[in-house]
Order: structure tokens, then C-alpha cells, then sequence
């Protein structure tokens, strides 16, 4: 008699078209085969999904998945059903009668997977209902919206604890991508009755590019960076709704399909937008942060932040809806010394308690660090997270081999005109006094008489205004948020304004328009296996975009890109060979060999 872990290994091919677990998968499984209750901190990308999802197939009765998000939903149980597995969803946008029939069928037992909105949740109709079906797991996704110190917080989350024991004391496993060790503690005390078995997997993914570098003009640098996506998918993060407006406008005078995602726009607009990315090819959606948690799209093949993100968790969190796949993506900031300074008077002017704004700082701090840094950006951001590692070179930083000068003079010149203007002036300010620049406000402050007006006028006023932020991020100077923001110089400052401690600053250099035509190529070879595959490539995806318009499903729900990349490459001429493509199961085997047989073999498909 086959084991829990074998079965779940044949279904994960039969069903999925997958022939292994993914690193991590199997651990978890083997713990909640064993009837634990589980926590998995797991990158996104690394499947948490099937986490639940081969328990419930495996496993007799019924699962029960608790999202944040309606459409997150309706996107997993849709792509459930194109897998033929009977799964349903209860939550306020269903039609009336569509709650009533997933409320039969869990009565019946006819349902392996429920999706339940905490709201609904919480009702006691619906714990009725699912106490009466037995059901033996409760799922909580995107557990880190339990933390009320994080970026995604959910209040009604903190209902779900007292969820499971009204349940039975249920089997409870709990998935995040995003979960530091303080906030690993507050999902384990809230949701759980009893300790879990606690899986924390590395918070890295090799396959995404990091790139960040200051803003100039931010329109033309996200437009130079797009060049080589042309007709990818992707999402640009704006820091407020008219930029995100902005943005697409400009993008589709350029010849993208863009489109603008915030909480402004009409809710039947909004819904429309992310639905043609969800579901199509080649678009591009420019959104606040209003968008993003719980998009499962495999293909997103770039996301830059043409603003600062909130924090280094939600950049780590936004960065991770590229490649999805497993194939390559890029991700690319764009950040200022007006993004910090706007970051810092939020959290200075929020209620929060003066721990969370402390706490909040501190993150910020982090975030901009990693911006400023000269060495490897992937150690950088691994280090947030407490994980060690080595330089990638998969980022701006290890490719271009940044070059590291002594920056001790200049960040003595800068610190001594933060000094001299009593730390009320920004970075622009100072940059202008070191270069002796005499504009209206130096004029009107007199700082045109200060024995630092113009001693930096071997370098541009941009250089000085890098220099002022990596010095920030170094700690030699920093904000009193509980002095109007001044500026002040730290202890570690006063030792380098001593001449008793060293400064290293990264010496920018421009990106050759040469450097992005090769990045350009290297994601062509990589995203097309060979050259000579690229019709056969184009012509797939060609015929998944007319049977997800039929079907009135996601192009990915079809085949995703990882799948159709494998079938152009390896070209199967028979049903076996298409068996054992990437992401090929009996079901997708059954109901599309014929017509992608059809292209790979130079045969327009019959229809």
C-alpha cells in the first residue's frame, strides 16, 4: 500500500505534470502527513500552494483555505477546476446562488478544497457547515496579514486562532513568503493552539535580476528599462494614483498595452484592468500597492518600483510576483532622497506606538542601505532576513563590478555642512552649498558665506546628492524624527568627521545603452531555449491565447510559459513525448494534445 508522500508524489505528476518536489515541498508534506500543525515561511515562487492542495487530494475530507483576497480565490479555484479537482469558494462577490451551490456541495462531501473569506469565516452559519462536513485542515494563506506590525495586516485574521479550535482543534498550516523572526512568532501565538512544526526555507530567487539605481527621470529610466520587454508581462509600482496614470499613458504613447491599477479607479475598471493582465499576454500594469498581494500570474516578467517601497518587507514581497516560473525576470528601483523623506514624515505623522515607529525606521533604514550599497545587492537583502549568502551575480552591482572608492573627505565635506546648517536642510540644499551653487534659498539662509560653500565643486551636484544618501544609509548622519526631522551626525559620524573610522562609497557610473541591448539578449536566449525556436515559441503562445479567450480562463491556466519554453524546445512530435513535457498532466494531456500537437508538428491546429 503506497504511503501519503508516494501518492502525493504520483498525483503531483498525474495531475500537475510535475516530476519532483520543489526544494522545501516534501519536508512540509512529510509534517502534515503526520497530522502537525505546520508553519512554512517559503519564497514565493516555491509552490505553497500544493502544500494544501496535495494533502486534500491525497487525503479523504475536506480542506478548507482561508485568503485575504477575493480574486486570489476565484484565479485558484478556476485553475483548480481546469485540473478537474471539485473546488469551490464562499465569499460576497459570488453570485447569490453560486454560495448556495458550493454550500450543497460541501453538505454533499463532493468538495475536496473550500476557499473561505475570513469574514465568512467567522460566521456562525458557515462554521456550522463546515463543523458538520467534518473538515480535517484549515489553510492560511498569506500568514504574515495576521501581524498587526506589518505591512499587509488584516484584522480579521486575528479571528482565525480562535477559528480553528471552534473547528475541533482542526489540523492548522500556515503559508507565507514574507515572516522575519519576530513576526514568525506572532503568526505562531495567534494562530496557533498548539506549537507548530516551523519550516523557514531561504528567502532567495536566484532567477529575479536586482538592479536599483537613484532617480534622474524616472519616466525615460523605467522606459529604457522596459526595452527589453516588449511584449512581456509586468507591473511598474507608483507611489501615488496620477503617477500610476501617468505612467501608462506614456507607456502606451511608447506602444505598450498598459493599464492603471489604484483604488481610485471604478471599481468595474479596476477589475477589468487586472483581469486583462491576469489573463492575457503583453500587459503591463502600473499600480499603487493597491495591487499585487495574492497575484498568482507565473509569467510576470519584470516589476520596477519607479518610487520607494514602503519598507524592505514589501519590496521583498512586490519583487516576488516576477518569475514565478522559474524562468528569468528583472526587477529595477528607482529611489530619491524625496522618497525617504516622505517615507519618514508618514511614519512620523502615523498613530502607531512609538515601538512600531521605531520598528519602522529601522526598516526604512534597511531599505535604503540596500539601495546604496556598492556590494552585492542579493547579501544585502538576504541580511534583512537573517540569512547569509554569497555574491549572486545575478544584480546591477556584481555585474557591473562597482568600483569602491576612500570617502572619507567627502563624507567629512557633507557632514560639515549638515553641521553648519543645524541639520534643517535636505540633501539638494547641501548639495548646492558644496558646489557653490548660489540659488534663492542659499542667498536668503546666507549659507553662501559658510566656509563650506563650494568645496565640492570638483564633483556635480547629483554626485553630492548620492554621497548625502549613502552616507545616510552608512549611518554617519541621521534624521530626529521628534526634531521636525533635522539632521544630526551619529557617534560613528563624529569618528569619521575625527579622521578614526573609514568610509567606502560607491563610485556611480552610468549604464551604457550597450550594457541594456546585452541584457536584452541575455533574456531572448534565456526565455527562448534556442533562436531557432522562436516561431514554434511565438505560435504556442499564439494558440493558448485563443483557447484562454474561449475559455474565458488566464492564459497560464492553459499551459504557463515554462511549459510552452519546454515544448519548443525539446519539439515532441507524440502524446508520450507531450507527457513529459514540464507541467503536463493526464487532464491537460487529455484535453490539449491534439491542438498544440497540431503547431508542433507544422499543422494548423483543427478547429
Amino acid at each position: 500500500m503506497q504511503s501519503d508522500m508516494q501518492r502525493a508524489l504520483s498525483i503531483l505528476k498525474s495531475v500537475f505534470g510535475y516530476d519532483a518536489f520543489r526544494q522545501g515541498q516534501a519536508e512540509v508534506l512529510d509534517a502534515v502527513f503526520a497530522g502537525n500543525n505546520v508553519m512554512a515561511v517559503m519564497p514565493t515562487g516555491s509552490g505553497k500552494s500544493l502544500l494544501y492542495q496535495l494533502p486534500a487530494l491525497v487525503r479523504p475530507g475536506l480542506t478548507i483555505v482561508v485568503s485575504p483576497l477575493i480574486a486570489l480565490m476565484r484565479d485558484q479555484v478556476q485553475a483548480l477546476r481546469e485540473y478537474k479537482i471539485a473546488a469551490g469558494a464562499l465569499n460576497s462577490a459570488n453570485e447569490y446562488a453560486e454560495n448556495l451551490r458550493v454550500e450543497e456541495a460541501i453538505r454533499a462531501g463532493k468538495l475536496r478544497l473550500v476557499y473561505v473569506a475570513p469574514e465568512r469565516l467567522v460566521r456562525e452559519d458557515t462554521l456550522a457547515l463546515l463543523r458538520e462536513a467534518k473538515a480535517n485542515l484549515l489553510a492560511i494563506d498569506e500568514a504574515h496579514c495576521v501581524s498587526q506590525w506589518g505591512h499587509d495586516f488584516r484584522p480579521e485574521y486575528l479571528a482565525l486562532g480562535e477559528i480553528a479550535r471552534a473547528l475541533g482543534d482542526i489540523q492548522t498550516l500556515a503559508v507565507t513568503a514574507t515572516a522575519d523572526e519576530p513576526t514568525r512568532r506572532e503568526i505562531s501565538r495567534k494562530l496557533f493552539a498548539r506549537a507548530p512544526q516551523i519550516f523557514v526555507q531561504s528567502f532567495d530567487r536566484p532567477n529575479l535580476r536586482l538592479a536599483m539605481t537613484a532617480k534622474k527621470n524616472s519616466a525615460r529610466q523605467i522606459a529604457d528599462a522596459l526595452d527589453a520587454h516588449k511584449g512581456s508581462n509586468g507591473i511598474i509600482y507608483c507611489s501615488s494614483r496620477k503617477r500610476c496614470e501617468k505612467f501608462a499613458e506614456a507607456l502606451c504613447d511608447l506602444g505598450h498595452d498598459a493599464l492603471p491599477y489604484h483604488a481610485g479607479l471604478l471599481p468595474q475598471t479596476r477589475s477589468a484592468n487586472q483581469d486583462r493582465f491576469l489573463r492575457e499576454d503583453g500587459i503591463v500594469i502600473c499600480a499603487t500597492i493597491a495591487f499585487g498581494m495574492g497575484i498568482d500570474k507565473p509569467d510576470v516578467r519584470f516589476v520596477f518600483h519607479a518610487d520607494l517601497p514602503q519598507s524592505i518587507e514589501a519590496y521583498y514581497q512586490e519583487i516576488g510576483r516576477a518569475g514565478r516560473d522559474g524562468l528569468p525576470a528583472d526587477t529595477l528601483l528607482l529611489y530619491g532622497a524625496g522618497d525617504v523623506g516622505l517615507r519618514k514624515r508618514q511614519i512620523s505623522e502615523s498613530d502607531a506606538p512609538q515601538e512600531r515607529k521605531r520598528a519602522e525606521y529601522n526598516r526604512l533604514e534597511t531599505l535604503v542601505a540596500l539601495c546604496e550599497t556598492a556590494r552585492c545587492r542579493r547579501v544585502a537583502l538576504l541580511a534583512a532576513f537573517g540569512e547569509a549568502a554569497q555574491p549572486c551575480g545575478n544584480c546591477d552591482n556584481c555585474q557591473r563590478k562597482v568600483r569602491v572608492i576612500d570617502g572619507v573627505v567627502e563624507a567629512q565635506k557633507v557632514m560639515s555642512a549638515v553641521l553648519r546648517t543645524a541639520g534643517r536642510f535636505f540633501a539638494g540644499h547641501i548639495a548646492d552649498i558644496l558646489t557653490g551653487k548660489k540659488t534663492e534659498l542659499v542667498e536668503k539662509f546666507e549659507h553662501d558665506r559658510l566656509p563650506t560653500f563650494g568645496v565640492g565643486r570638483d564633483r556635480s551636484v547629483e554626485e553630492w546628492r548620492t554621497i548625502f544618501r549613502q552616507i545616510s544609509a552608512l549611518g554617519l548622519i541621521t534624521q530626529d524624527m521628534g526634531d521636525d526631522g533635522r539632521w544630526i551626525v551619529t557617534d560613528e559620524g563624529r569618528r569619521v568627521l575625527k579622521g578614526e573610522a573609514p568610509v567606502e562609497l560607491r563610485a556611480d557610473e552610468p549604464v551604457a545603452r550597450g550594457e541594456r541591448a546585452a541584457r536584452k539578449e541575455e533574456l531572448k536566449r534565456a526565455m527562448n531555449a534556442r533562436d531557432a525556436d522562436k516561431d514554434v515559441l511565438a505560435a504556442l503562445k499564439a494558440l493558448r491565447l485563443e483557447l484562454a479567450r474561449a475559455q474565458g480562463v488566464a492564459a497560464y491556466m492553459i499551459f504557463a510559459d515554462r511549459s510552452l519554453v519546454d515544448m519548443a524546445t525539446r519539439q515532441p512530435r507524440t502524446r508520450e513525448e507531450l507527457a513529459r513535457i514540464h507541467g503536463v498532466g493526464e487532464v491537460k494531456l487529455e484535453k490539449y494534445a491534439d491542438v498544440f500537437l497540431a503547431v508542433l508538428n507544422g499543422r494548423a491546429p483543427e478547429g
